[in-house]
């Protein structure tokens, strides 16, 4: 049985703004949001082993979150000048991407068979092997939350955790399925 209260303050330690916990039953996969990735607006549609079609079909990836109970969500909130401060937006992924390899790689060390998952697509190569060859470092890619079905203001707000933060703030969310 892990110690949630311990595994938040690791989380905190790698960085992250707020951690909460999370319970898989909330999470439910929704069509309309693999269908909004098939529109492709992020450009990496069909283009990694993270992202659809390639994570798999939302049926799989519903059973891939479902065999595990518990989780974490985890958060990375910074401040932005404006709507459009596109400069402070790609710094703040940055930093949650590095959140999330750095708490990746800890959580991996205490519980092997974690499913931790991001937000976008991988950052693990500069240069995807899909579909020409198998994934570099499949012990370690992580699809999304969208990519695999998920509306992340609801999985946040269906677990008690704020999604918003105020104006001038933006949060990028993954998440990390334990037990």
């Amino acid at each position: 049985m892990a110690d949630y209260n311990a595994l938040k303050e690791l989380a905190l330690s790698c960085g992250f703004s707020h951690v909460g916990d999370l319970d898989v039953d909330t999470i439910v996969v929704r069509p309309e949001v693999r269908e909004s990735c098939a529109e492709n607006k992020c450009r990496s549609y069909n283009k990694n082993w993270v992202c659809p079609p390639a994570c798999g079909t939302l049926e799989e990836c519903s059973e891939k979150i479902h065999k595990y109970k518990r989780g974490l969500i985890l958060q990375t909130t910074g401040l932005l000048e404006d709507s459009l401060d596109y400069e402070a937006m790609m710094e703040l992924a940055d930093h949650h991407g590095k959140h999330m390899d750095q708490f990746s790689d800890k959580i991996h060390e205490l519980f092997p068979d974690a499913m931790v998952i991001g937000d976008g697509q991988c950052r693990r190569c500069k240069i995807c092997t899909y579909p020409d060859a198998p994934c570099r470092f499949p012990d370690k890619k992580s699809s999304s939350m969208e990519a695999l079905g998920m509306v992340v203001s609801e999985v946040c707000a269906d677990n008690g955790i704020s999604y918003y933060y105020g104006p001038g703030t933006l949060t990028y969310v993954g998440c990390v399925l334990i037990e």
